[in-house]
């Protein structure tokens, strides 16, 4: 059985970087990876990924939005992760569950709970060894975000204010629901800070394969 690790993170917490940092540092180590994000991974979930986050789908309605990245996830497990790991493979993903309890569950109101009954079937019981929480508070993930250029905003990202300060908040709270999983890194230092302490502490998980 392989490795599965995901990363996890708000809006401007260098999560996106710190997943090419480690990448980087598995392959110079020699491991067989493969990198993958949510929504997507596969090809129907692309396509369902495309319609997520098409910034003139403003009506969706909360309840389809998760169902949609549900089915989205149980097709990257049966098509993509389970093999991989299957196969020995460490898998490196940007964004998982976590991500629906986060988004669905806070920032759409729908209750935690009732996210992860709607993701139980899709995961089929499969989560991450390790997920790695790369938080900031909300005023600096908005310095950060204001200094990106060249980016256009999805139908996520284009939400009120509000809805990612909840965001931002839900995120903190996931390392209090499943401690034993989720490590929470402080992604307010340099990038190479987070990045030394996040290898640090995947050496636990690379001993075991």
């Amino acid at each position: 059985m392989g490795l599965f690790i995901s990363m996890e993170g708000p809006d401007g917490s260098g999560k996106t970087l710190q997943m090419d940092l480690l990448e980087k540092k598995l392959r110079e180590e020699g491991y067989d990876i493969i990198r993958s994000r949510e929504p997507g991974g596969t090809p129907v979930g692309e396509a369902i990924r495309s319609i997520l986050l098409e910034p003139s789908f403003t009506g969706m309605d909360a309840v389809t939005e998760a169902l949609l990245f549900a089915a989205a996830r149980r097709q990257h497990v049966m098509e993509k992760i389970r093999p991989a790991l299957a196969e020995g493979k460490i898998v490196l993903l940007d964004r998982y569950i976590d991500s629906s309890l986060v988004y669905q569950g806070i920032g759409r109101e729908l209750g935690m709970d009732y996210v992860q009954m709607i993701n139980d079937p899709a995961i089929d019981g499969l989560l991450p060894d390790v997920t790695f929480l790369v938080y900031v508070d909300y005023e600096e993930g908005l310095r950060r975000k204001r200094l990106q250029s060249g980016h256009t905003m999805d139908r996520l990202e284009e939400e009120e204010e509000d809805f990612h300060r909840m965001i931002n908040k839900g995120y903190y709270s996931l390392a209090e629901r499943d401690p034993k999983r989720v490590i929470l890194i402080d992604g307010a230092r340099s990038p190479e800070e987070v990045a030394g302490e996040i290898w640090q502490k995947m050496q636990e998980y690379l001993e075991k394969l």
